[in-house]
């Protein structure tokens, strides 16, 4: 139902775009297609590659790592994973839900979620570059640890 009121809401902001100025409304349209043609076969890639992981990576596998018997361990492997994953925030997502149906721990997910977003490992020389290793280190390590301390505070409010 929520999807059917955004899709509504949308298309009704759309029309009265379009009667208030129809060129600015139609090169926003053309922009858009534009803009949404040159990431659609980057996102369809990840989503594929995403559902060809889920696919070959035993249940079991997923559920022993990030679903074992300790949250902490847990929530450390899925930190770590996280930490070191380079994946835009709107495919996570739907990774994340498909390793809770699977067997992760709610908390080990939403660390996995948290570095993923807030600890640059892959882009680490990159920030150093531009801010010197001891700000790119100490902000790591404590976006690490916030993300850690956030991720058990999500358990806590769900």
């Amino acid at each position: 139902m929520t999807t059917l009121l955004l899709i509504a809401g949308a298309a009704g902001l759309l029309l009265w775009s379009y009667l208030r100025d129809r060129e600015k409304t139609a090169q926003s349209i053309r922009l858009a297609k534009k803009q949404f043609l040159g990431t659609a076969g980057q996102i369809g890639a990840i989503l594929a590659l995403i559902g060809l992981v889920l696919a070959l990576v035993p249940e079991e596998y997923i559920r022993a790592l990030l679903g074992g018997g300790s949250a902490i361990t847990s929530t450390m492997y899925g930190a770590a994973i996280g930490t070191v994953t380079i994946l835009p925030a709107f495919v996570a997502f739907p990774l994340a839900a498909s390793l809770v149906e699977r067997g992760a721990h709610l908390v080990a997910v939403a660390a996995f979620i948290t570095t993923l977003t807030m600890v640059g490992f892959a882009t680490f020389p990159i920030e150093v570059s531009y801010f010197g290793r001891r700000f790119a280190l100490l902000r790591n390590g404590a976006s690490f640890i916030a993300a850690i301390l956030i991720a058990f505070g999500m358990v806590i409010l769900l």
